[in-house]
């Protein structure tokens, strides 16, 4: 297998670890009633994806630092997010605050990375509660720990059902920078305790300011 083959291997590795399967589809991001889980589910792939020839800039891999959304004036830091001990990917612990999945690429670095956050939290809004109002074309700029900044724009906004959540359009490679934006949506199951669909933003990397 060729490096980029190992590398996507491995990422491919993290992310049915991630993923976690019950009968087929489950939720990796859990919560309590007063927090409800922000879930990413599907069944992984079948097999290893490798990387295909890529398009457009790119960045070396810097760990992310911050976000800013002008669109929405959301301009906070960024959490790393890594998995807990059952596989389940961490959360947030408050409404502001946005994560990054750690096993995921650094935002401008080739592959999908991934960005995470509230909806509400214990009945507060959360700093991605207005992420349907984005549009393609609308910035979305990742402040990087080299003192670089990666600046990607908008491709679209999707809304899914959780169990017929796509992992593989959310984590699987791509042959670009991407960055995805989770969080939940939909109405809210109050008998289950969460939300009944994930709002996912998709968007490329653009421009990439130097340090």
């Amino acid at each position: 297998m060729t490096a980029a083959g190992n590398r996507w291997g491995r990422y491919a590795l993290s992310a049915v670890i991630l993923i976690l399967t019950v009968i087929g589809v489950t939720a990796v991001v859990r919560g309590t009633p007063d927090q409800p889980p922000l879930s990413a589910a599907s069944t992984p792939p079948d097999s290893d994806p490798v990387a295909p020839l890529t398009s457009g800039p790119l960045m070396s891999t810097s760990t992310p630092t911050r976000v800013v959304i002008p669109a929405l004036g959301v301009d906070v830091p960024l959490a790393a997010l890594g998995l807990q001990a059952d596989g389940a990917m961490q959360v947030p612990t408050d409404a502001k605050t946005v994560g990054w999945y750690t096993g995921a690429p650094t935002p401008g670095a080739l592959g999908p990375a991934v960005l995470a956050g509230h909806v509400d939290y214990r009945k507060k809004p959360g700093t991605f509660h207005r992420l349907t109002d984005l549009k393609a074309g609308d910035s979305i700029n990742v402040d990087r720990q080299d003192g670089s900044m990666a600046m990607f724009s908008v491709v679209k906004v999707e809304r899914y059902a959780k169990n017929k959540f796509p992992a593989d359009a959310v984590y699987g490679a791509i042959n670009r920078a991407g960055l995805r934006l989770i969080t939940c949506g939909g109405n809210f199951d109050s008998a289950a305790g969460h939300y009944e669909d994930n709002i996912v933003v998709y968007a490329d990397l653009k421009m990439a300011h130097p340090a």
